[in-house]
């Protein structure tokens, strides 16, 4: 089955959100909302869900969305100025949008992650890089009876060619079956294709893990680092931008290890990087070895941590991974 509308309405989807979350970033309002679990959250995670939403709303508009934000904190009327941001911001680019539409295309995203075909969003991967004005991602998929069968990963902060620190942004669009490959994420240019390093050296691997001791276990990961015999120290990032710097070759080893007993990893947090490292040739798993299942709503509730490879060196970390009794 053609997946060329999905992919069109999804890449127009995530440049747009990115250009709002760029314009965002530059103005780099300090002042966030705090989440129930103590995230935060910005005018541009509000926007970006907000122009996703509307985006497949308009062009497909039987697709449930699962977002990972909703708008109940800007109905209080103590967050009014907040809410005068976001929608100027959304109104920037649906200029007839009202507040109450830009709070009802964010609740679009509160659909339960179930059905024969949904949408997964994260508006702002990555936050706190964000804040840093560092790296985040807007991340899309799309799930087809609990498969992710479509990803656009959106890295504004990440140059076009990595041995250049300009320009920036990179959309990473992978297809079931079809391949990854990364176009410019703002403005024009020729798609490539992206493939997962060849390196075989353990001693020459390059891994990258979390820049929030929060999300990964460094110490967990530094004795892995350690007994695998890799020479450089982890390069640590925000966002699913670690899985495109996977999927393009530029590392090999991608780890976010568990912190505590119990904790669920978010499938928005996965669903369009790992699709873009599985097409780009890699693999992806949990630290037990068992691939990311995303049959059980909003969160991974059968995986434990995730561990992202170029292939070769997978077995072995796993191994690594079970003697450490992680």
């Amino acid at each position: 089955m053609s997946r060329d509308r999905d992919v069109e309405v999804a890449l127009a989807a995530v440049r747009q959100a990115a250009r709002a979350c760029r314009a965002v970033q530059r103005e780099m309002d300090p002042h966030t909302l705090q989440k129930r679990d103590k995230s935060p959250v910005t005018v541009a995670d509000f926007a970006s869900q907000a122009l996703v939403a509307r985006a497949l709303l308009e062009a497909l508009p039987d697709d449930p969305l699962v977002g990972e934000e909703d708008a109940a904190d800007l109905r209080d009327v103590a967050n009014a100025a907040r809410l005068e941001q976001v929608h100027a911001r959304v109104a920037s680019v649906a200029e007839a949008a009202s507040p109450d539409d830009v709070l009802r295309w964010i609740d679009r995203g509160c659909s339960d992650a179930t059905g024969p075909r949904y949408w997964v969003l994260d508006p702002v991967d990555g936050t706190k890089g964000f804040l840093r004005g560092e790296q985040y991602a807007v991340a899309l998929a799309l799930l087809v009876e609990g498969e992710v069968e479509l990803a656009v990963l959106g890295c504004p902060n990440l140059p076009w060619e990595p041995s250049a620190a300009e320009p920036v942004g990179v959309a990473f669009v992978a297809v079931r079956g079809g391949g990854a490959r990364a176009l410019p994420l703002f403005g024009d240019g020729p798609a490539r294709e992206v493939r997962v390093s060849t390196g075989a050296d353990p001693a020459a691997l390059r891994v990258c893990e979390s820049v929030e001791s929060g999300h990964s276990d460094h110490d967990a990961s530094a004795e892995v680092v350690r007994r695998l015999g890799i020479e450089a120290a982890p390069v640590r990032l925000d966002s699913q931008a670690k899985y495109g710097v996977v999927a393009r070759g530029e590392a090999e080893l991608y780890l976010r290890l568990p912190t505590r007993p119990g904790y669920q990893e978010k499938v928005w947090d996965h669903a369009a990087g790992a699709l873009v490292v599985q097409e780009a040739g890699g693999v992806v798993t949990d630290v037990d070895g068992r691939p990311l299942d995303f049959h059980h709503g909003r969160t991974l509730a059968q995986n434990r941590g995730v561990v992202v490879s170029h292939g070769p060196c997978h077995a072995q970390v796993l191994e690594v991974l079970r003697a450490l009794n992680i």
